[in-house]
């Protein structure tokens, strides 16, 4: 069947005015931890098959297999294993986590649970966003409750051999934190700067044990896919999304539209769909949509029938991919270079300063646009621009973390696709009259077409 009923959002009510925070009697009232209950009832390989056979990928950004990262952890236990929950929500125009978090908090602790299970971890931490101070609160409750019941603590989950304390750990407002291994450099109680892999987390993760990280939403949709068991369980969550892309997906819609807000709906809408959703475009047409956080790219004016998963938003939009699905729509009216200048902005603060072509090039990036804003642009700008975000990140292989991808993705999809604009801004001579016939011939385009 597909997509036609809530399933991540089914306690939270649409109406603002009517939603409420579900601790643990109301989640149990409304059928939560019967996925946990089922289980309980099945061997540990068992669980990581059946998300496997779901196609459930991870909701934090990469799009990675759940059930295949589960599976990498050693199955022979020499120490404690451990579960790490990425809710350092911190990428720009994402806030689907904190959504969950705010409303129906025991949904992501069932999933911790049955991770922990399926993975043999022993401890589990919630590396959640600094500047989520009531948030953090919420799940301490939660937590709380957990314990109370028997879900967490020394007896064992629900009395069973598996035996996981869970504890939420404060980041300090990093947006580096939110890569896994800055995540766990900042856990150990070092600086949040992110680690060389190999090793990978799977097998020297937190406190150099084996570690699994999953995102919040990731975690909030395996209860409901256990809960039907291994051969419906599957079937029920492929028969939404796409067949790459399966299950339902939490949109974060933002910008210019008329009702901003987080929307459920299943992976492969189209942008269009996605807009419509959140009531539509306001203050103008729709003219660009930042697809899942800054750090994915633009999808451009001529892009709305794009398909909102992990694939058709890579290959047909010339983005890094779908990301969190934090989208960000801009109308008619924004100027396109003023948002390329926020972006890189932003990146160049958020640098851990590690790598040196993320640090320096994010720097010299936001000093040329903030140089094209000022007025003082120049025709070869666009070309340095360009250039600087072909031998940045780590798909040139310059740098151990994304971060230099994402600054380097946004610049180039913004420039692409928005050539004229930038053009505008950088005249060939420094008069103030000048031709905005250049083309695109005098941009290198290392993306191709697809880009445009």
């Amino acid at each position: 069947m597909p997509f036609t009923e809530p399933v991540l959002l089914k306690r939270i009510n649409a109406d603002p005015a009517k939603r409420k925070l579900h601790f643990y009697d109301d989640y149990v009232a409304t059928g939560g931890y019967k996925g946990l209950e089922a289980a309980l009832q099945m061997a540990p390989a068992d669980i990581i098959k059946t998300t496997i056979d779901s196609g459930l990928r991870g909701r934090g950004g990469a799009g990675f297999s759940a059930g295949q990262k589960w599976s990498f952890i050693p199955k022979e236990k020499r120490g404690p294993h451990y579960l790490c929950v990425n809710a350092d929500e911190s990428e720009p125009g994402t806030f689907k986590d904190r959504y969950l978090i705010d409303y129906d908090p025991h949904q992501m602790l069932e999933g911790i649970a049955i991770a922990c299970i399926a993975t043999q971890c022993d401890i589990a931490y919630i590396f959640i966003r600094g500047e989520y101070h009531r948030q953090a609160k919420v799940l301490e409750h939660a937590i709380k409750e957990a314990y109370e019941h028997g879900i967490f603590g020394p007896q064992g989950i629900k009395g069973s051999a598996t035996k996981l304390e869970c504890y939420v750990h404060k980041g300090a407002g990093a947006y580096i934190c939110g890569e896994e291994t800055g995540l766990l450099e900042a856990l150990e109680g070092k600086r949040g700067w992110p680690r060389n892999k190999p090793p990978f987390p799977a097998i020297a993760g937190a406190f150099a044990k084996p570690t699994v990280i999953n995102n919040v939403e990731t975690l909030a949709a395996v209860p409901h896919i256990i809960e039907r068991g291994p051969i419906e369980g599957p079937r029920w969550f492929k028969s939404m999304g796409t067949p790459s892309s399966p299950g339902p997906k939490l949109y974060g819609m933002s910008g210019h539209v008329n009702s901003p807000g987080v929307y459920e709906d299943e992976l492969g809408i189209t942008l269009e769909h996605a807009i419509k959703l959140a009531g539509g475009m306001k203050g103008g047409a729709y003219k660009a949509s930042i697809c899942g956080g800054i750090s994915m790219g633009v999808l451009g004016t001529n892009q709305l029938d794009i398909k909102l998963d992990f694939d058709d938003v890579r290959f047909r939009g010339g983005c890094l991919g779908l990301g969190t699905a934090g989208m960000i729509v801009m109308n008619e009216h924004t100027d396109m270079v003023l948002a390329l200048r926020n972006c890189v902005r932003f990146y160049a603060h958020e640098s851990c300063g590690q790598c040196t072509p993320c640090r320096e090039g994010s720097a010299w990036m936001r000093k040329i646009l903030d140089r094209i804003v000022d007025g003082g642009g120049r025709a070869q700008d666009l070309e340095m621009l360009l250039e600087l975000e072909k031998t940045m990140g780590i798909m040139p292989g310059t740098t151990i973390c994304g971060l230099a991808d994402g600054t380097a993705w946004a610049t180039r999809t913004f420039i692409n696709k928005f050539y004229d604009e930038f053009a505008a801004k950088c005249p060939e001579t420094p008069v103030p009259q000048f031709s905005l016939k250049r083309g695109s011939l005098n941009v290198l385009q290392p993306m191709g077409s697809n880009t445009r």
